[in-house]
């Protein structure tokens, strides 16, 4: 009787299937705490406007737009009336940004590209679990994580209107206060931890957790072989 071919030479296992994730992509929940940045409408309109007067600024003559199109545009305008002023919080879907717009899949995708070009917007992909317990990937892909910018280039185009206004006091210590606490937790994490917290790049990020969580378990072989040696000598 022919045996199947997993019950030979010790039965090979199929190969599991490839997660359908991009490259970069990091857990939704987990990675946008730094990244999001508190904002207020006027930051944001400042954003816009210095997006406007670039787009002008480099449009060549008898061209139809400049480095950014009209569709960036439309879309840090739309960004401008969807993100969360509080935690900063922004994360449409591109099924959002296309009903909203009534603009294709690929010109969303490459005004997004345009505005990451230019510094305006920056971006993390995300990905969370499926729910599968049996066969079939374990994560999916989700809506990027998006931030907006003002780069110093566009920035200038605005004049004086370039120039913030002062922070209120409520709002410098909230974000004082949120730098102390990052900068604590920082410090309370061991040379493992730390890498992962502080680095956006997930392949060097693991790299030196795995270099981190070898100097600790060196610095913890020398504590424990020191200790009996330092009681004896105490003893003494």
């Amino acid at each position: 009787m022919i045996k199947a071919i997993g019950d030979i030479g010790g039965g090979v296992q199929p190969q599991r299937e490839r997660t359908p994730v991009r490259r970069q992509s990091r857990a939704a929940g987990r990675c946008e705490g730094v990244f999001w940045r508190r904002t207020d409408r006027q930051e944001v309109r400042r954003i816009v406007m210095a997006a406007r007067r670039y787009e002008l600024a480099t449009r060549q003559p008898g061209a139809r737009s400049g480095a950014l199109g009209s569709i960036a545009l439309e879309i840090l305008e739309l960004f401008a009336n969807l993100v969360d002023f509080r935690s900063g919080r922004l994360d449409p879907s591109l099924d959002t940004l296309m009903r909203h717009l009534k603009r294709s899949r690929d010109a969303i995708h490459r005004a997004l590209r345009a505005l990451r070009a230019h510094g305006f917007l920056d971006w993390l992909r995300r990905y969370v679990p499926t729910g599968n317990e049996g066969r079939g990937p374990r994560v999916q892909q989700t809506s990027n994580a998006y931030r907006l910018a003002l780069p110093a280039r566009a920035l200038r185009l605005l004049g004086r209107y370039g120039q913030a206004a002062p922070m209120p006091d409520d709002f410098s210590h909230a974000r004082q206060s949120r730098a102390d606490e990052l900068e604590a937790h920082a410090k309370s994490l061991s040379l493992s931890e730390l890498p992962l917290f502080v680095i956006e790049d997930d392949r060097l990020a693991k790299a030196l957790a795995r270099l981190g969580a070898n100097i600790d378990k060196k610095r913890e072989s020398a504590s424990q072989t020191e200790s009996p040696s330092s009681f004896h000598s105490m003893a003494n």
